[in-house]
């Protein structure tokens, strides 16, 4: 695995989302974590949003970047463990047209390694839906930072080989 040093670098336009019932701009460090590692890495950020744990709010946040020609990837964090309101991933399943099933098999190995057996509670996943990535993220900063720098800051980076998710961006609408 190395980074293609011949190919040019191509910004990702990345939207952040914090599903939380108590966080705001202001306490959202797993969301700021996000936008600093994205936009060292030399991508956009497209936009930002926190909704409450509801998964008609989050399905209406998605479909609005979903649509958004701006927004090539989402990345959300929150929502994702086993209590009641954890409803990111259902929300996720109601606008998927394809899922990425490892990207959370891959996101809980990293994991296990540093939490052990805990890792099993976490729902991250990764589906495609009208050709934008979405991505979610358990609202830790520790899972954000592993999401990000284990998994994200590669497949978001054309130059990543042998292969990643930006190189598909311009065939994702084939029909």
């Amino acid at each position: 695995m190395a980074i293609d040093q011949s190919r040019p670098f191509k910004p990702v336009h990345i939207a952040i989302l914090t599903v939380s019932d108590t966080r705001d701009l202001a306490n959202d460090r797993s969301g700021e974590t996000l936008v600093d590692r994205l936009r060292a890495d030399g991508h956009v950020l497209a936009d930002r949003a926190i909704v409450k744990d509801d998964a008609d709010a989050i399905v209406a946040k998605l479909e609005h970047w979903i649509a958004d020609t701006g927004v090539d990837c989402v990345i959300t964090t929150g929502g994702t463990g086993l209590t009641g309101r954890d409803v990111t991933p259902e929300a996720f399943q109601r606008v998927a047209e394809k899922e990425i099933p490892g990207f959370g098999e891959y996101f809980r190995w990293i994991s296990a390694a540093k939490i052990g057996p805990s890792t099993i509670q976490s729902r991250a996943m990764a589906v495609l839906a009208g050709g934008t990535y979405l991505f979610a993220l358990p609202g830790s900063t520790g899972a954000c930072k592993d999401g990000w720098d284990e998994i994200l800051h590669h497949q978001l980076d054309i130059r990543f080989r042998p292969c990643n998710f930006v190189e598909l961006m311009p065939r994702l609408r084939e029909r």
